[in-house]
């Protein structure tokens, strides 16, 4: 079968990877891919914001599954579009993916369906939510209602930083029409964690739990990026506790969406706190994480292709997810500058003297001519393995030191909060 990937980044190379693994798929396409997918996939210049552009596409070539890495598609309505020409598709339609598409709709839902959350006020005025964050008089989070390439949330330590990040969002537009309305909210103390599942609408599979690591220095310090690694799966995410987000989460939200008329069909992305009195949720998102999915898809045995068919029919039901017991960390290796201005167009060495059991997935790479360039603020992410976290932290770093490119920087403590903790063996969840 053909294959369509939208997306250019580490997650849409790591489904690619995947994807190429089953016995079913004969070719993969990637729009617009990069320079590591490139020798995965046939990479086609059409943007991923471009629906037309992939409608024809997919239509033209006869592409039997298209699947749809980043979320911006997702919310403009890529699923509907492909479902009015017949065209299959793994992703949720517009309405579904308002839950990452905008905040203020996922709070509302949270609420009317039982779901524990930070206490929160929606602003479309400036001066009132100003007026807000000087009556809660310490931290809370300031964030952009809509896309924000997963930087629109601002954790404010103090009445002053909120008053900015406020004025940031709303008058200097930071982020665009995303900031038409900001949500402030309680600030919430715990270990976050990442967890997705696949559905159908009427079926729930869940993935392994991840932790991601959005600042982008050491010691969790400096601003927020994409995500600067993760590791998988988190100790702290037992199985008791997989067995209560499932039933006071996921359940809910799938369901409570279907009873509103919104079937959810794709993966959703729960990212909750576990705080002192229990899993609050953060955020949802209407896709892969990025680099969550670079450390799940890898620990995942069944055929990708299988599963996606599945959702896409409504038969998910029959379908059981096998995982790999090995621990998965995966490093970001970042242009010097990010999450800030940097450069492009460095030379990209080293990947040829990675070891085996560690693994590539390209970001921000552009291949001209014979040679591998910088081409994005997160351009690679190297992932490796272990019986434990701790020989999946030493795998993956000695994958990360044979690389080179000028200007790079990478977090020395992916994992850090489960190397506190105590190593073990990892379960499916």
């Amino acid at each position: 079968m053909k294959v369509l990937v939208v997306g250019g980044g580490g997650r849409e190379h790591t489904l690619v990877w995947k994807l190429k693994k089953s016995p079913r798929v004969d070719k993969i396409y990637c729009a617009p891919g990069n320079g590591g997918i490139a020798r995965d996939a046939k990479c086609i210049p059409i943007a991923a914001e471009d629906i037309k552009g992939l409608a024809d596409f997919a239509e033209r070539e006869k592409i039997d599954l298209t699947v749809v890495g980043p979320e911006v598609p997702l919310v403009a309505g890529i699923g509907d579009t492909f479902a009015s020409r017949g065209l299959k598709l793994f992703g949720p339609k517009a309405k579904a993916a308002l839950l990452e598409g905008s905040k203020v709709f996922a709070k509302e839902k949270m609420v009317k369906y039982g779901l524990r959350t930070a206490a929160f006020e929606v602003f479309k005025d400036t001066s009132k939510a100003i007026s807000f964050v000087r009556k809660l008089a310490g931290p809370c989070v300031v964030k952009a209602d809509g896309l924000a390439a997963g930087k629109g949330v601002i954790i404010a330590k103090n009445t002053e930083e909120a008053e900015e990040a406020v004025r940031l969002i709303m008058e200097k537009r930071a982020f665009g029409e995303a900031g038409n309305s900001v949500v402030v909210e309680e600030l919430l103390k715990g270990e976050e964690v990442s967890v997705l599942a696949f559905t159908d609408g009427k079926t729930i599979k869940p993935l392994a739990a991840s932790q991601d690591h959005k600042r982008v220095y050491d010691r969790d310090e400096g601003p927020n990026t994409g995500g600067m690694g993760a590791y998988s799966p988190p100790p702290v995410y037992t199985d008791d506790l997989h067995e209560q987000v499932f039933r006071e989460v996921l359940e809910p939200v799938i369901y409570g969406l279907a009873a509103d008329g919104i079937q959810y069909k794709g993966v959703i992305y729960a990212g909750l706190i576990l705080t002192e009195k229990g899993p609050y949720v953060l955020e949802f998102n209407c896709r892969f994480g990025d680099p969550e999915t670079q450390v799940v898809l890898p620990r995942l045995k069944t055929d990708l292709i299988e599963v996606m068919e599945a959702v896409v029919d409504e038969r998910l039901d029959d379908v059981q997810l096998e995982w790999d017991s090995r621990a998965a960390v995966c490093v970001v290796m970042a242009s010097g500058g990010y999450p800030g201005s940097y450069a492009k167009g460095e030379v990209i060495s080293g990947l040829d003297e990675l070891p085996p059991n560690v693994l590539d997935f390209h970001a921000g790479t552009a291949l001209v001519g014979e040679q591998l360039l910088t081409d994005g603020g997160r351009v690679l992410g190297i992932t490796g393995f272990g019986a434990t976290i701790e020989e999946a932290v030493q795998s993956t770093y000695v994958g990360v030191e044979k690389i080179h490119f000028e200007g790079m920087h990478y977090r020395r403590d992916i994992a850090h909060r489960a190397l506190k903790k105590g190593l073990g063996t990892c379960g499916s969840a």
